[in-house]
């Protein structure tokens, strides 16, 4: 709902920007006489003759076998409007133009920023696999000696157990002790 009431005082904004532009082009191509003959007159007399033959068509009396040129006054007058509302239309597509090159350019900015927070987590994902490996292999290698420290520690009993064991066996048999 916000948008259409911003889009309509933007809309606004360029036209009262651009209306005094418009108005110094029409007068200055009422004034010269290159403007009035090739950029006034010939699209004013087509504006017309389009005009005509389209109400001309609503009406239901079809198409019209020639239509009165308009005078070089009204044609003028009619031609430098004409040149004046396109004057304040190609500002607003020039104004929207900008615009969605502003808002491509932030979309743009805004989809790097992305791309370049996803590459720092993968690489962050990837430093944090590499530690896991390495302390899966540390693990690995302490439980190894975990597992050695225990071989040797049953074994050491044992042999001690045995060795205590003859000791006692020979002290039994001598009666005496060492």
């Amino acid at each position: 709902m916000a948008p259409f009431p911003l889009i309509k005082l933007g809309y606004l904004a360029v036209k009262q920007i651009s209306k005094p532009i418009a108005n110094y082009i029409k007068r200055k191509a009422k004034s010269t006489p290159f403007f009035r003959k090739y950029i006034c007159m010939p699209p004013a007399q087509f504006y017309h003759w389009c005009e005509v033959n389209v109400r001309l068509r609503i009406l239901g009396l079809g198409q019209a076998q020639t239509v009165e040129k308009l005078s070089e006054k009204e044609a003028i007058e009619l031609g430098g409007e004409m040149l004046g509302e396109s004057v304040i239309f190609l500002m607003a597509v020039l104004v929207l133009t900008l615009e969605y090159a502003r808002a491509a350019r932030k979309e743009a900015a805004k989809e790097e920023k992305i791309k370049q927070e996803k590459k720092q987590i993968l690489g962050k994902i990837q430093d944090l696999e590499t530690v896991t490996e390495i302390q899966a292999a540390q693990i690995r290698e302490l439980q190894h000696r975990l597992n050695l420290l225990h071989t040797t520690k049953h074994e050491s009993q044992s042999s001690v157990l045995g060795l205590a064991q003859k000791l006692i066996g020979q002290t039994d048999k001598t009666g005496t002790s060492r």
